[in-house]
C-alpha cells in the first residue's frame, strides 16, 4: 500500500513538474499508442493469463473447468502422454536442421541478388514471391511435389539420376525431411533482410581491405558478415520462434503421421484442444512451448554478445 502511495505521489509530481507543452505531448502520446496498448491487454495478455489457468484445470469446452493443480503438468513429465515429449524432439529436431539450411540459403540468395546487373530487381521479386503466398495453398501444391506416384520430384530423380524416389510424406525416415526441404521454399523474406543488410555495409570498408591485400573471401569473413552480424543474429531469432512454432505444413501435409513421426508440438496442442476437446491440457502443452522458446531465445541472445557486432565497434577495433 505504502509503494502503491508513492508511486501515486510520484507520477503526480512529475505531472506537475511538466510545462504544459510536455503535458499535451505526453497526453497525444499515449492516446496514440492507446489501440496498441488495448489490443495487447485484450487479445494477448489476458488470453495469456486465462491459458495459465485454464492449463491447470481439466476443461472440455462443454462443461466448466474443473481445477486440478498441477496435474497436467505432472501428466507430461511422467510420461502420461508419451506424444508430448515426442512433439518436442520432432520440433527441435526439425528447428536444428531447417534453421541452419534457411540463414545459409537466404544469405547465399541475398549475395546473388546484391550484384548490380540489368534486371535484377525481377529476379528480386521471383525469389520474394514464395514469401507472400498462402500457409495452405503451398502446402497443396507440395502435396503434389512429394506425391510417390505422379510427383514432380521422384519424376526429377527418376528422369535426371535414374534414383526412385521414397514415398516421401509416408515413410517415418522421410516426413521431416520432406518437410524441411518444403521449409526452404520461401527463404525470400529472410533474404530481403539480408539484401537490406549487404547494401547498407559502407564502401570504404571494402576499399579499406582491398588496399590490405584482402581476397573476395577474406573480405566475405573480415568484412561482410561482420556487418551483417545483426541481421544473421535477427534471422536466427525469427526463424528459431517460427520453425518452433511450425503447425501449416505438418496439418495439411500429413496431420503428425505417419505414426506420429511428424507430430510437431503445436500441432499436437490442437489436436487435443479443437479435437479432442482435452482444452486445460493443450493449454499446458502451449505454456511449455512458451517457455522452451523463450529458454531457446535466451541462449541465442546470450551467444550473440560473442559474434554479433555492430558498424560503432568494428570501426573502433
Amino acid at each position: 500500500m505504502a509503494s502503491a502511495g508513492l508511486t501515486r505521489r510520484t507520477f503526480r509530481d512529475r505531472w506537475q513538474a511538466m510545462s504544459s507543452g510536455e503535458r499535451r505531448e505526453n497526453f497525444w502520446g499515449w492516446l496514440l499508442a492507446s489501440p496498441w496498448i488495448i489490443g495487447f491487454v485484450g487479445f494477448t495478455m489476458v488470453p495469456m493469463v486465462a491459458s495459465l489457468y485454464l492449463s491447470m484445470t481439466n476443461w472440455d469446452i462443454l462443461t466448466s473447468p474443473t481445477f486440478t493443480g498441477l496435474k497436467n503438468y505432472a501428466f507430461i513429465f511422467t510420461r502420461g502422454d508419451p506424444v508430448v515429449l515426442h512433439s518436442f524432439v520432432i520440433t527441435t529436431y526439425y528447428s536444428v536442421v531447417s534453421v541452419p539450411l534457411r540463414l545459409v540459403l537466404g544469405l547465399a540468395i541475398a549475395l546473388l541478388m546484391n550484384q548490380s546487373v540489368r534486371g535484377i530487381f525481377v529476379f528480386r521479386s521471383i525469389y520474394y514471391l514464395p514469401a507472400v503466398l498462402s500457409g495452405v495453398a503451398v502446402a497443396m501444391m507440395w502435396r503434389w511435389i512429394f506425391n510417390s506416384e505422379f510427383g514432380l520430384l521422384n519424376y526429377v530423380l527418376w528422369a535426371l539420376f535414374k534414383i526412385q524416389g521414397p514415398a516421401w510424406l509416408v515413410q517415418r525416415q522421410w516426413v521431416i525431411p520432406s518437410l524441411i526441404i518444403m521449409s526452404l521454399w520461401d527463404v525470400g523474406s529472410a533474404m530481403l533482410i539480408y539484401l537490406a543488410g549487404l547494401q547498407g555495409i559502407p564502401t570504404d570498408l571494402y576499399e579499406a581491405a582491398t588496399v590490405d591485400g584482402a581476397g573476395s573471401w577474406k573480405k566475405f569473413w573480415k568484412v561482410t558478415l561482420p556487418m551483417i552480424s545483426p541481421v544473421l543474429f535477427f534471422n536466427l531469432v525469427n526463424g528459431v520462434i517460427g520453425a518452433l512454432q511450425t503447425f501449416t505444413q505438418a496439418f495439411i501435409l500429413t496431420e503428425g503421421g505417419p505414426n506420429n513421426a511428424s507430430m510437431f508440438t503445436l500441432l499436437y496442442m490442437y489436436l487435443n484442444a479443437f479435437r479432442w476437446f482435452r482444452m486445460g491440457f493443450a493449454s499446458a502443452i502451449a505454456w511449455l512451448l512458451f517457455i522452451y522458446i523463450m529458454i531457446l531465445t535466451a541462449i541465442v541472445f546470450r551467444s550473440s554478445v560473442g559474434w554479433v557486432h555492430y558498424e560503432g565497434e568494428l570501426r573502433k577495433g
